[in-house]
């Protein structure tokens, strides 16, 4: 019989208990002091960094449980995929689908440019350097951290602390991800902010944060036809059903696939990346799953409406809340203690390509928005979506460019063309040889990208060079 008297039926309580009191101390901490306001920092990683402050002084060690952050960071990730994958799309477009690809094409460099950054940090380092808890590899966690975020850098680091202790090597690859992480949030943040103040001192910018102003109409909250929201069973009730039921399918997809016999190299590398992409495969479920709900509505075969986009947007706000906070929660510093030269030459250098990269690409491909294209995809190459989205509302608060538009429907293309980049990941760090062989195909997949996206401006010189030539 369970006791409940019993700490051990309260530990994963305990854990939400932590998260959730660092979120609201870290907002009352941000709403009173100006500077962390203007610093544009997300209010969960202050609440992760509020907990990595206080562990070292004894408060908090007792009841944080690193495995137990690493798990939520880990599941949260798939879930909110899953919510956003089930809502159904209502934006009105303003952009071009051929601009929404090329967005999708700058997402995919860029993680290519940040791949091939951490490798030529990391591989030389591994060499010269010629220590027992440092991954030559490790670099490849930099695309991960800055442009996919603490659920990824989780995933891919657990991943690759398997393959550095398969080599002998004792890698700290959750702890090296989960870092590059955090740093990334806080550099996206910083840089950007300062970057806007820079902007506006040289007359090219003007901020307009005041004129912002979030009102939500009956159509934000529900559209025609919905579930009531509360009847037999609640509407959030029937929410937070659909992402469970989709996560499950998930869970079953990959406890198949586990079960499977794919030998050496299936066991090693495929099975491990597998279970890594659970984000992946809640999205291709949730929109599976919408679509077939879709479709029962259209033949009337279901009369009322069950999704609703407004419930999925807090559930996912929500999950993606959580996984800043136990994702920066779970960093052990003891683990970095002596490769802190990598992690911190892989963050301020991936930081730096990663503005001049995106800051050239968005020059090029939104001239009419350069600014607007830029800070959205700054924000969100070095965090999330949501940072992204924070920092256009600086200069475009009520979305009048097609920025946002780009930044939402880019997902879908950045995912096709930046999965064989994430196949990649688990090459990479089965031996020095395959890192390099990695290397290269990032450096020819980095030319092919930046053909397309830079081909106007390489097609009109070749052009002007041509008819150049031909006159008198």
């Amino acid at each position: 019989m369970t006791s409940f008297a019993d700490v051990g039926a309260w530990g994963w309580l305990i854990q939400f208990f932590v998260i959730v009191a660092a979120l609201l101390v870290a907002n009352l901490v941000r709403c009173y002091v100006p500077l962390l306001r203007r610093s544009l920092l997300p209010t969960a990683l202050l609440a992760g960094l509020l907990i990595l402050c206080v562990k070292p002084l004894g408060l908090f060690h007792a009841l944080v449980d690193k495995g137990s952050m690493e798990v939520i960071t880990y599941h949260a990730l798939g879930l909110g995929f899953v919510a956003m994958a089930l809502k159904n799309k209502r934006i009105k477009s303003r952009t071009s689908t051929l601009k929404v690809v090329e967005t999708g094409a700058v997402t995919a460099s860029t993680y290519i440019v940040q791949g091939i950054v951490g490798l030529a940090v990391t591989i030389p380092l591994f060499l010269w350097w010629n220590r027992h808890d440092f991954f030559y590899a490790s670099g490849l966690l930099l695309p991960m951290g800055y442009g996919q975020g603490p659920g990824q850098a989780l995933n891919f680091g657990v991943t690759y602390t398997g393959f550095a202790a398969d080599q002998g090597i004792a890698f700290h690859g959750s702890d090296f991800g989960l870092s590059i992480a955090a740093t990334g949030f806080l550099l996206g943040s910083l840089i950007g902010v300062v970057y806007m103040n820079v902007l506006r001192r040289k007359g090219r910018l003007t901020m307009k944060t005041g004129d912002y102003k979030e009102v939500y109409t009956l159509a934000d909250y529900e559209s025609e036809n919905e579930i009531p929201h509360a009847e037999s069973i609640d509407k959030m009730t029937v929410q937070v059903g659909l992402v469970l039921l989709v996560y499950a399918a998930v869970f079953l997809l990959m406890y198949g696939v586990q079960q499977l016999d794919l030998g050496d190299f299936g066991t090693k590398t495929l099975k491990p990346m597998f279970w890594g992409f659970n984000f992946l495969w809640g999205t291709i479920f949730g929109s599976l799953l919408k679509v077939v709900i879709n479709r029962a509505r259209r033949v009337h075969l279901m009369e009322r409406e069950y999704i609703n986009n407004y419930t999925l947007d807090r559930i996912a706000g929500t999950c993606f809340d959580f996984m800043i906070v136990a994702g920066t929660a779970a960093i052990d510093f003891a683990n970095l203690r002596g490769i802190w030269l990598p992690l911190l030459l892989v963050c301020a250098l991936g930081a730096v390509v990663t503005f001049v990269h995106v800051r050239a690409c968005c020059k090029h491909l939104y001239p009419d928005y350069q600014y607007e294209g830029f800070f959205s995809m700054f924000g969100m190459l070095t965090g999330t979506a949501s940072n992204g989205m924070i920092l256009l509302r600086e200069i475009d608060p009520k979305f009048e460019t097609p920025a946002a538009n780009n930044l939402v429907l880019q997902t879908i293309p950045a995912i096709a063309f930046g999965f064989p980049v994430l196949l990649l990941m688990g090459v990479g760090p089965q031996s020095m040889k395959s890192c390099l062989i990695t290397l290269g195909i990032l450096a020819v997949c980095f030319v092919a990208f930046a053909l397309f996206i830079f081909r106007k401006k390489i097609f009109k010189k070749r052009e002007l060079k041509s008819s150049k030539q031909l006159m008198p």
